[in-house]
Parts: C-alpha cells; structure tokens; sequence
C-alpha cells in the first residue's frame, strides 16, 4: 500500500481535520508507537493499517 493510499483511507474513516491530529496523538497497540512514529522508524504501511483497523471501526471495503 502507497503512503498516499493509507492517508486516504484514514481521512476517509476519521476526516481530513483530524486524520493528522490522529495519527499523531494516539499510540497503536500493536505497534506500540503512534502511526507518525511508525512512519518515522521505516514500519511497512500495510503493518500500520492493519493496526490501525484494529483500534478504529474501519469499513469493510477500507481493509
């Protein structure tokens, strides 16, 4: 998954206004680090994805 797709799917489920605020402030549990933090340590973005799936009600057809 390109970067660009993951930010469109998160902005999708959460909105452009606070996607970014997000992905900043709250620590995946899997991961243990925030999605910026991931991004910034080299994690793949399907990795993250899916962690964030697992804390965020994700539509079916975002999976």
């Amino acid at each position: 998954m390109r970067r660009s797709d993951f930010w469109e799917r998160l902005n999708a489920v959460l909105g452009e206004d606070y996607a970014a605020s997000w992905a900043s402030d709250v620590v995946l549990p899997a991961l243990g680090d925030t999605v910026s933090g991931c991004f910034e340590r080299g994690d793949d973005t399907v990795v993250v994805w899916r962690a964030v799936c697992e804390v965020v009600d994700v539509p079916s057809f975002l999976r």
